[in-house]
């Protein structure tokens, strides 16, 4: 890619790509709830492209985000990446996933996109793409925080007594969930209406053992379902306000590094706890 492609030249000229596998409703509220932040002028630009790693047929919720998109004026582009190639896949997945995105890469390169943003995209990236486009993703916790699915992060934010937790949007990288942060959220676990459901997660602790309330009653722990619900109601506000930010040039990206508002490279990811707080009502 063209150096020129990796930058954002100004706030008219702002623009992504929506990278979805499309998967379930959370995957088309996502696509929805950023449309409606572009409509608004919430976010000052535009999603140039969808691209879904699903084909037309394959179900139910990628249809309707692809049906959506072309309905809106987006263009879409679509590759089965269960269809590509499946014994490749099986027998050499590093092989695959770089010859898969080399076909991606062949759909969305001519949209000369700055930033493609994951959005409930379940395939890992090849490295030779990390380098072709800036791509941001979503990781359920803070930066520097656990890695792994959010089912592991929570285990992991209780088996090390957490006071905080949070989510970020990062870079994405060769390496999985390691890439710099750009932006984050955070909010404690500790305090007011947190304490009562810890005395009761330690007593069960202390009575069954860790493993075994990992089992059960597992995710139905009344405080791993509150951290759950506390993180997840403020994944979307994050979203819309981090690409709010680029739309704003708060950030940029230039030849993958990441810019403040004034051209200095971004000392360190930007909190939007308060932004994303006042989007749920709780400023």
């Amino acid at each position: 890619m063209k150096t020129e492609e990796k930058g954002v030249k100004d706030l008219a000229d702002f623009q992504f790509g929506w990278w979805t596998t499309g998967r379930d409703q959370a995957a088309v509220n996502l696509f929805d709830t950023v449309w409606h932040a572009i409509s608004d002028g919430t976010i000052r630009g535009r999603m140039s492209y969808v691209f879904c790693s699903r084909q037309e047929g394959e179900g139910r919720y990628s249809d309707e985000i692809m049906a959506l998109a072309a309905k809106r004026g987006i263009a879409v582009e679509s590759l089965s990446a269960v269809e590509y190639r499946p014994e490749l896949r099986k027998a050499d997945r590093a092989q695959w996933r770089d010859l898969y995105h080399q076909q991606v890469y062949e759909l969305i390169g001519k949209y000369q996109c700055p930033l493609a943003v994951l959005a409930g995209y379940m395939w890992v990236l090849s490295p030779a793409i990390c380098k072709r486009i800036n791509a941001i993703n979503l990781h359920p916790a803070l930066p520097g925080g656990p890695a792994g699915t959010w089912q592991e992060v929570i285990w992991q934010l209780l088996a090390n007594r957490a006071q905080e937790t949070g989510a970020m949007m990062h870079l994405v990288t060769p390496e999985l969930d390691k890439g710099p942060a750009v932006t984050f959220f955070s909010f404690p676990i500790t305090g007011n209406g947190w304490d009562a459901l810890w005395n009761e997660f330690l007593d069960l602790v202390n009575e069954r053992g860790m493993d075994q309330v990992m089992k059960e009653p597992g995710e139905r722990l009344r405080l791993f379902e509150k951290i759950r619900h506390q993180g997840e109601i403020r994944e979307l506000p994050l979203i819309v306000q981090t690409l709010r930010a680029f739309s704003e040039r708060d950030i940029c990206l230039e030849d993958g590094r990441l810019l403040d508002a004034d051209g200095r490279p971004l000392s360190k990811p930007i909190d939007l706890s308060e932004q994303v707080n006042r989007s749920i009502g709780m400023d």
